[in-house]
């Protein structure tokens, strides 16, 4: 596996794929790798000649300092799953081959998707991840670009993007990778205190009672429920919502023909745990 360590180390590497006509499959990342991102890495390979695979802590989408100082770096663990997936590159971008005027955030059209939910809580995040996004598939040029379904508005947004600054590349999102007892795979799990680490398999708990209710019960009867089951818990819950699933507004009645989603935020003492899931 080549290790890419510069913009153009990258440059090249895209160039002697591109230039045989081969496909490429992007997968980016801020590292602390675990299954859930090497299942990105698998879909790739299967459906793409070469896979390419960025590693980047993004400072622009972090509105909490402490946040962005705690996030896990773990470079040689990653290095050695990546291997072993099966992903021919990586490339480590320095902060100057992502923000080489300084790391502030472009103003990207969003279509409001990004006011909504977590950017009401983490304003300028999406931002950050669009910025960030765009900035990757202009030096990486994928044919193909794989996200994780557990960042379902970060996943609209990005398609968001991709039409609105007309990028060629196919933005491809995978179902949710999960623990045995429900709980979504996050790099931010690893620094759950085992107490509630125990305690956070309520998250996907509430989700599959959400879809149960949905059967016959209106969105904020759902939430009103929901929100009971959390006040009993020892998890901190920031918002339950549920939401269409391509405006991402909250939903006040159920429609045919209509897609919803519910999303969830909540704390384990200090790490905020996010999750979603589709109500069939």
């Amino acid at each position: 596996m080549l290790i890419l360590k510069t913009r153009e180390e990258v440059v090249d590497f895209v160039q002697s794929i591109r230039s045989k006509g081969l496909t490429l499959g992007f997968v980016p990342t801020m590292g602390a790798l675990h299954q859930g991102h090497l299942t990105l890495i698998k879909k790739s390979i299967e459906e793409n000649q070469y896979t390419l695979c960025s590693i980047f802590v993004n400072p622009t989408q972090f509105n909490n300092p402490d946040d962005l100082q705690k996030y896990p770096r773990t470079e040689t663990e990653d290095i050695k799953k990546l291997e072993i997936t099966g992903c021919d590159a990586v490339y480590f971008p320095s902060i100057d081959d992502i923000y080489p005027e300084g790391p502030v955030s472009e103003n990207i059209y969003l279509n409001g998707l990004d006011k909504v939910m977590e950017g009401t809580f983490r304003p300028g995040h999406f931002q950050g991840v669009a910025t960030v996004v765009k900035r990757l598939f202009l030096q990486i040029q994928p044919t193909h670009a794989y996200f994780g379904e557990k960042d379902f508005q970060q996943l609209q947004i990005i398609r968001t993007l991709v039409d609105a600054e007309k990028l060629p590349v196919k933005i491809v999102g995978i179902p949710i990778v999960r623990e045995t007892d429900g709980l979504a795979m996050s790099s931010r799990n690893m620094r759950l205190e085992p107490e509630f680490r125990n305690n956070a398999a309520i998250i996907y708990l509430s989700l599959k009672k959400a879809e149960e209710l949905a059967e016959n019960s209106s969105p904020n009867e759902i939430i009103s429920k929901v929100e009971k089951i959390y006040s009993e818990s020892k998890l901190e819950l920031e918002y339950f919502i549920i939401a269409e699933e391509d405006t991402l507004l909250p939903a006040v009645n159920f429609e045919e023909g209509k897609s919803y989603r519910a999303f969830v935020s909540a704390y384990a003492k200090d790490v905020r745990l996010i999750d979603n899931l589709q109500l069939k």
